[in-house]
């Protein structure tokens, strides 16, 4: 297997993220529903082509059960059943998984695969054939967040969570928070759990904005044009080769960990009149695009897709106003930017950039399902 960097890895194959329960949006469907189902056939006719005998989906480039796990969940989000063959193939591979601790990875990224597991055993368990899983994956996640006794409320890395186990290589990141969170709020947490305030912490750390919530020196060195953005890494700040560190000591914002942030605090209860949400909302609507990953170019593009849609979902805006008044029908868009870059095997790939490996249409297609989902009822 190919070594890749603990980031890269986690953004191909996650996304995700999604260790998470996505609620579903009550408003219309932008997308005309035959055309959208017509593009999400394909794509399943793709990914039932290349699901292996055991259930698994992962090119040999990734791993597992994380790829497998995000597939799963895109499908039955996207309308196709628990019980479709695909799904339970996938389903039952994910299962042989579980280990005795509740977490559910086969070598390392336990935190990882965990996370995404949960997405698509909640995503299927409408029978609640799957409670006893997801409430074992639950109380496993909660010994991976850092602040449970390791670190004092005063560290940046308290309330986040990092690809594996705490001991391990690499600290805690935005991405791996995020759908650490969404995990931990698909098997039942509130958002009074503590769990979740402290991933709050974490998470509000991360962002650009400087004051009540983000005491981090690189915060007060944001540009205007990044405040209210958010970064992949504050502890990353320290490091002066870091590529997103700006000549004055501050990082760069990132349209894909932006929409994380913002559909985190959305789903944890925080509101639209908090002054975090409002500064993220800002960003958005002065970098609103479906082009580019911004902050990125077309690194991690359909990455950036899914947490698009999940934070827009969660938003509620159905015509979404960008900086300039300009209103855009973002699940329309969105599905059109989709159906325009799906391959005539049903496919998606970022033909762009090899980043993350999203050149692996494995990983591409689920993520782009995954997108898909949000852009009907």
């Amino acid at each position: 297997m190919i070594c890749l960097s603990r980031r890269r890895f986690f953004l191909a194959t996650a996304s995700a993220g999604v260790a998470i329960y996505w609620p579903i949006s009550n408003t219309y469907a932008a997308a005309d529903p035959k055309a959208l189902q017509a593009v999400l056939d394909k794509a399943y006719g793709f990914l039932k082509s290349k699901q292996k005998d055991d259930g698994s989906f992962s090119p040999p480039q990734a791993g597992e059960p994380g790829v497998t796990a995000l597939t799963a969940a895109a499908l039955v989000r996207a309308g196709f059943d628990a019980n479709d063959d695909v799904v339970a193939k996938a389903l039952k591979y994910m299962e042989k998984a579980v280990k005795g601790d509740g977490g559910v990875y086969n070598k390392g990224l336990a935190n990882y695969t965990t996370c995404l597991a949960v997405m698509a055993f909640k995503e299927s368990n409408a029978n609640k054939k799957y409670d006893a899983v997801i409430s074992g994956a639950s109380k496993f996640l909660r010994t991976l967040q850092f602040g449970d006794g390791d670190v004092d409320d005063k560290d940046v890395k308290f309330g986040g969570a990092g690809y594996d186990k705490k001991g391990g290589k690499g600290g805690p990141d935005l991405s791996n928070t995020h759908f650490f969170m969404e995990a931990l709020l698909a098997s039942g947490a509130k958002a009074d759990d503590p769990a979740i305030k402290k991933a709050l912490s974490f998470i509000s750390r991360s962002q650009n904005l400087p004051g009540e919530y983000n005491d981090q020196e690189y915060a007060k060195k944001t540009s205007d044009d990044d405040r209210g953005g958010f970064i992949y890494n504050p502890l990353a700040a320290s490091d002066e080769k870091n590529e997103k560190r700006t000549a004055a000591g501050g990082l760069r914002s990132e349209g894909g960990m932006t929409y994380a942030g913002l559909k985190s605090f959305l789903y944890a209860g925080v509101g639209k009149d908090d002054v975090r949400v409002k500064a993220a909302l800002k960003w958005v609507r002065a970098h609103y695009t479906l082009d580019e990953n911004p902050g990125m170019g077309q690194n991690g593009i359909f990455y950036y897709y899914h947490t698009f849609a999940k934070a827009m979902d969660a938003v509620g805006e159905d015509d979404f106003a960008d900086a300039k008044g300009t209103k855009h029908d973002w699940r329309k868009e969105l599905f059109e930017v989709l159906k325009a870059k799906q391959k005539p095997d049903g496919s998606w790939a970022n033909d762009k950039s090899k980043a993350f490996l999203e050149n692996l249409p494995e990983l591409a297609t689920a993520f782009a399902v995954l997108a898909l989902s949000y852009c009907k009822k």
